[in-house]
């Protein structure tokens, strides 16, 4: 019986029960109580300052590595497989504590690239290498390299290639309204679409025009369902396909194949079609318990996941050096202002039936939204009416005139006009 150590290697614990998983999981995944902090992580391609097109050798890689995580930063910093950096930022007390926050980090991870001729950029997807080599080979990433490969090149090029923005917010109240947990839960399934297309930023991919805004998404969708996608809509008693997510969630944790088995020595057993509640049941290859559970769930990526908090992961990362606040910025105000978080409810109301019953990313509300972006008719309308409530929300939420400027210029350059990122970069690649 084992349980990680802060390295991830297993050394010991209880082992758990079927009965126990599901009740740890109802209790650990949505945290209820009114919205009060907001977290991101930021994702970005690491490239050569003289030209991106050009490959970083891993050996400058490596260096690069070395130096940023010198840096005394406050948010938390890891790499990817392919090299990719990504800062995640504490739980903060306001939107602005929360940008300022990056902000201030990423001028000093620039500031530490800059004399090694390295810089970051900010697509959905490697718009100049593909396929990207792995630089991080350790056991968990050795296993995610074989389980999504089983379903060809995409899981690679997710690990390796991709790039994104994600918005941490809390799961909301327990109760009706706009913030309660479960109407968070359907909103951010639906409006997670809109976010899809407005911010869509990744339609070039190894130097290639791939016919979809954002590539990244399609990645996301061509990879194994039962990791990828979010659990089934269960058909609430109010006609709904968002019931109640504690249990749906919990069902899914333990009815999705495990990626590994973590050992405290050698390779980690890979097993095929084994899922968490299978493993429980059986005991084998070894007797899993709390820690176990909460490392599977680390390995289940769909658009929307819970840790507590509401995990919002189906935006591209953005280009340019501010890009990112933008969306992180608008996700917020939709969410933690209740005037905000009506008129987003209404905007998505039309999507759900686009959506129908299959779980996003698979159905084609997420489809159309990476694949055509705000030319969509529909999605356009939702955009027209959700930006406009963020822009008239950031101020409520203490947003600060800078942040606001970019979000309006955002909705002119593009909302208005029924275009994302991609367009222009579709124009650019061309």
């Amino acid at each position: 019986m084992t349980t990680p150590s802060s390295s991830g290697i297993p050394r010991g614990g209880p082992p758990l029960t079927e009965e126990d998983a599901e009740d740890l999981l109802r209790c650990i995944c949505f945290k209820t109580g009114p919205p009060r902090t907001v977290g991101a992580e930021l994702e970005w391609l690491v490239h050569e300052l003289r030209d991106p097109r050009l490959p970083v050798p891993p050996h400058r890689l490596a260096a690069a590595i070395d130096t940023v995580r010198a840096l005394p930063l406050v948010a938390a910093l890891t790499f990817e497989p392919g090299g990719q950096l990504e800062l995640s930022s504490p739980p903060a007390a306001s939107l602005m504590e929360c940008l300022d926050s990056l902000a201030a980090d990423l001028r000093a991870v620039r500031e530490a690239l800059a004399p090694l001729g390295l810089g970051l950029s900010g697509y959905g997807v490697d718009p100049w290498h593909a396929p990207r080599a792995r630089v991080l080979h350790e056991p968990r990433y050795d296993a995610m390299e074989l389980v999504l490969g089983r379903t060809g090149p995409s899981g690679r090029a997710m690990m390796c290639e991709s790039a994104s923005v994600q918005v941490c917010l809390d799961a909301g109240l327990d109760g009706p309204g706009p913030l309660g947990y479960r109407r968070r839960w359907r909103l951010a399934h639906l409006l997670g679409a809109v976010l899809v297309a407005a911010f869509a930023n990744s339609p070039v991919h190894g130097g290639r025009r791939t016919g979809w805004r954002s590539t990244r998404q399609l990645l996301w969708d061509e990879l194994d369902p039962s990791r990828a996608l979010a659990p089934s809509p269960d058909g609430s008693a109010d006609g709904t396909p968002y019931g109640e997510p504690r249990a749906a969630w919990a069902a899914h944790v333990l009815d999705t194949p495990v990626m590994c088995v973590r050992m405290p020595q050698g390779p980690w057993p890979v097993p095929e079609g084994l899922t968490f509640r299978e493993w429980l049941r059986t005991g084998g290859p070894r007797r899993a318990d709390a820690d176990d559970l909460r490392y599977h769930m680390t390995t289940l990526f769909p658009p929307v996941r819970p840790r507590g908090h509401l995990e919002l992961r189906m935006i591209d990362a953005q280009s340019g050096p501010d890009g990112w606040m933008v969306p992180i910025a608008v996700t917020t105000a939709l969410f933690e202002d209740p005037v905000a978080a009506e008129t987003a409810h209404r905007a998505v109301d039309p999507l759900e039936a686009l959506a129908g019953q299959a779980p996003a990313p698979r159905n084609p509300l997420w489809r159309i939204a990476a694949r055509e972006g705000l030319t969509d008719p529909a999605l356009h309308r939702a955009a027209l009416d959700v930006f406009p409530a963020a822009l008239e929300a950031l101020p409520r939420i203490g947003a600060s005139p800078e942040v606001v400027g970019a979000v309006a210029a955002f909705h002119e350059r593009y909302v208005m006009r029924g275009c994302c990122p991609a367009d222009e970069l579709q124009e650019v690649a061309s």
